[in-house]
C-alpha cells in the first residue's frame, strides 16, 4: 500500500506543486516526483523568482546612482557588489524552495526524488541518482513537467558565453557587451537587469516590434521607453549564426527588408527565443497524443488521450506558458479528479513584464478585437496626468481599456506603469465578473494613487476623462 497513490504528480513547478497541495487538501493520497535537488521547478529555481530578485536589486542600484541626488538624497561612492547581489538572490530562492518542502510535509504529500517515467496508465517509475528504479501505482497521474529554453538552429548553449536565461541569472561579472536574441518578456527583463548594472545591451529581434502578442500601442511605447533607457534594438533582423572567438562571441544577423548584414562582438549572448515542452519518450510510447508543437493534447478536463492521465502547465496546448496559468490548472485538475467542477478562464489570464516601468495586459489586444470584427471603443489615460505618478517621478506609460461598443463590456486592458503588475489584478477581477467600463468608472479609487489612472481610462472610453 505504501507505493499506491490516488494522485501522482510528475514535476514540482508552480503547476505540479500546487496540484499536489490541492489534491492533498481534498483528502487524496498524493505524491509528487521531482528530478532536481530542490522543489519549485524552473520558475522558483532559475526563472520567475531569481529574475525578479535581480530586477529589484538592479533597479535599486540604478536609482541610487542616477536618481537619488535629484531627490535630495546624497549618497557618495555607490558601488556594485555583484557577488552579494547574487547571494541575496540565491538566499531568496533557497527560502522559497524550503517553503514548498514545508508545505509538502504539512499536507502529508510524499516527495519522490528522481526522474518520473509513466510506464503504463496506472504505473509511474521513479529512477533516482544511483539508477535505482521503483514503481508506484496511481489511480490518477498528472504530467506537469514544464518546459526548457530553446535555441536557434545550429547554436548550442554552453551557459558560459552563449547562455539561456538560466546562465544569464548567474554571471560572475557584468558583461561589457551583451547581445540578447529575442525581444520578448524574458529577453527584455534580463536586458534591463544587465543594462542597469553597466552592460552595453543590444537586442536583436526577428519581428519589426518587441513583445509579440501584446497590444501594438504598448509595444511601440515600451520600445521608446527602453531605447531612452539606453538599450539598443535591431528589429526586423534574422540571426544567421553565433560564433565563439576565445572568450568572446560574434553575432551575425541580417535585416529582413534591406538585406544589410551586421556583426556584433560581445562578451555574452543571451538566446531568448522561446521554450519547448518537456515531453519524454515515455509519453509518446504510451500513445498520448501530441499537437504539431509536440505539446500534449488535452480536453476541457485536462485529460490526455488516456482518461486517467492529465497534463497541465507548459506541456499542454492551452493558454500561455505562464506560472500562474499552470497554478490555476493544477487546482482545476485536483478538483476535477475529486469530481468537482475545476475550471480555468483562459480569457482572463494576466501577463506581466517586470521591467521598469512594468508592462501588464489581460484579455484581448486591439489587434485581436479588430481581427474578430468586434465593434469596440477605447479609453486611454497617461500617467503623465496622474498626480501620484507625477510626484514619484513615474510618469512613463498609460492605461488602455478596450470595451465592446454596444454592451460596454471590458474586453481587454493594457498598462505600462511602475506598478502595472499589481494594478492589472483589479482589471482581471473586473473582467472575471463581466464588468463594463462604466462599472470601473463608477468605482471610487483612492487619491492619490496610480490606480486612479484606471478609473480615468474607464471614463475616457466614453470621452469623459476628468484630468486629461
Amino acid at each position: 500500500m505504501e507505493n499506491n497513490f490516488d494522485v501522482i504528480v510528475i514535476g514540482s513547478g508552480p503547476g505540479g506543486y500546487v496540484c499536489a497541495i490541492r489534491s492533498a487538501q481534498l483528502g487524496l493520497k498524493t505524491a509528487c516526483i521531482e528530478s532536481k535537488k530542490t522543489l519549485g521547478g524552473t520558475c522558483l529555481n532559475v526563472g520567475c523568482i531569481p529574475s525578479k530578485s535581480l530586477l529589484n536589486s538592479s533597479e535599486m542600484y540604478h536609482k541610487a546612482k542616477k536618481d537619488f541626488n535629484s531627490l535630495g538624497i546624497e549618497a557618495d561612492n555607490i558601488k556594485l557588489n555583484l557577488s552579494k547581489m547574487m547571494n541575496n538572490k540565491n538566499k531568496s530562492v533557497s527560502t522559497l524552495t524550503k517553503g514548498i518542502d514545508f508545505l509538502f510535509k504539512k499536507n502529508k504529500i510524499t516527495h519522490l526524488k528522481g526522474t518520473g517515467l509513466v510506464s503504463n496508465k496506472d504505473t509511474v517509475s521513479v529512477i533516482d541518482d544511483t539508477g535505482k528504479k521503483i514503481d508506484y501505482k496511481a489511480k490518477n497521474i498528472v504530467i506537469a513537467t514544464g518546459s526548457t529554453a530553446t535555441s536557434l538552429p545550429g547554436i548550442k548553449f554552453d551557459e558560459e558565453i552563449i547562455v539561456s536565461s538560466t546562465g544569464a541569472l548567474s554571471f560572475d561579472k557584468v558583461p561589457k557587451e551583451l547581445v540578447v536574441i529575442g525581444g520578448g518578456y524574458i529577453g527584455l527583463e534580463l536586458s534591463s537587469v544587465w543594462k542597469r548594472l553597466g552592460s552595453k545591451v543590444t537586442v536583436v529581434e526577428y519581428l519589426d516590434h518587441i513583445i509579440p502578442g501584446m497590444d501594438k500601442d504598448v509595444s511601440s511605447e515600451f520600445l521608446k521607453i527602453l531605447t531612452k533607457q539606453g538599450i539598443n534594438f535591431k528589429l526586423n533582423s534574422k540571426v544567421s549564426g553565433v560564433s565563439k572567438i576565445k572568450d568572446k562571441a560574434v553575432v551575425d544577423f541580417t535585416h529582413n527588408k534591406t538585406a544589410i548584414r551586421e556583426k556584433v562582438e560581445c562578451d555574452k549572448v543571451l538566446i531568448s527565443v522561446g521554450r519547448k515542452a518537456n515531453v519524454g519518450n515515455d509519453i509518446s510510447k504510451l500513445g498520448i497524443k501530441l499537437d504539431n508543437n509536440k505539446k500534449v493534447k488535452v480536453n476541457n478536463k485536462f485529460q490526455t488521450s488516456i482518461e486517467n492521465i492529465y497534463a497541465i502547465g507548459d506541456v499542454i496546448d492551452k493558454g500561455p506558458m505562464l506560472a500562474h496559468k499552470a497554478e490555476d490548472e493544477g487546482i482545476a485538475v485536483a478538483e476535477i479528479i475529486d469530481s468537482q467542477a475545476g475550471h480555468v478562464n483562459y480569457d482572463v489570464i494576466p501577463s506581466v513584464i517586470y521591467t521598469s516601468p512594468e508592462v501588464a495586459q489581460v484579455g484581448k489586444t486591439e489587434e485581436q478585437v479588430k481581427k474578430e470584427n468586434i465593434k469596440y471603443k477605447v479609453g486611454k489615460f497617461p500617467f503623465l496626468a496622474n498626480s501620484r505618478a507625477k510626484v514619484n517621478n513615474e510618469t512613463d506609460g498609460f492605461v488602455k481599456i478596450i470595451a465592446e461598443s454596444e454592451t460596454d463590456k471590458v474586453l481587454g486592458v493594457s498598462i505600462i506603469s511602475a506598478l502595472a503588475g499589481t494594478m492589472i489584478a483589479e482589471l482581471a477581477i473586473a473582467m472575471e465578473f463581466g464588468a463594463t467600463s462604466e462599472d470601473i468608472a463608477r468605482t471610487v479609487h483612492a487619491h492619490p494613487t496610480h490606480t486612479e489612472a484606471v478609473k480615468e481610462a474607464a471614463l475616457a472610453v466614453d470621452k469623459r476623462s476628468i484630468h486629461f
